[in-house]
């Protein structure tokens, strides 16, 4: 009830609505969260756009050339993403590529705030999930993704509470 309280305009002692406050719509556009969701298949990408959705904007991409490109133009146009999850094994690039490209275009623009990238993968021997986390991910979900895991995640990295 609080949550919808919240969204409520606020009311005076007549019981009539005050007119929303710019800066206070402003204020929680900037707690949303910006994703992208970089997979292959679209069970997968559909899933995880729709849970993801909930806490903010949402992108897909394909492969990871596209996933490069998308956070290109997200750092170009200063509205960086918050969250890539990435899919290990993709055509044309793989995660692990992409991942190191997204990395150094993050660094070479001097990004402050990068990106949390969690990949998402099928793999569960260890020597694939130290690849990944040497190739400076920030986690590691096994699919099929279990949505509670990922708010977990998510909660852990600080980008929802």
């Amino acid at each position: 009830m609080g949550e919808i309280r919240e969204m409520l305009p606020d009311r005076r002692k007549d019981d009539t609505p005050v007119q929303a406050q710019p800066q206070k719509i402003a204020r929680q556009k900037e707690n949303m969260m910006k994703s992208l969701v970089a997979e292959d298949d679209a069970t997968n990408r559909k899933l995880l756009k729709a849970f993801l959705s909930r806490y903010g904007e949402c992108d897909i991409a394909v492969d990871g050339h596209e996933a490069v490109d998308a956070v290109l133009l997200a750092i170009q146009s200063h509205r960086e993403y918050d969250l890539v999850c990435m899919d290990l094994r993709m055509p044309q690039m793989n995660g692990q590529e992409a991942i190191r490209e997204i990395r150094k275009h993050e660094t070479a623009r001097h990004v402050s705030k990068a990106a949390k990238i969690i990949v998402t993968t099928i793999h569960t021997d260890s020597d694939s999930i130290a690849t990944a986390l040497l190739g400076r991910c920030d986690a590691y979900l096994v699919k099929p993704i279990d949505t509670a895991k990922l708010k977990k995640e998510l909660v852990t990295l600080g980008l929802i509470q």
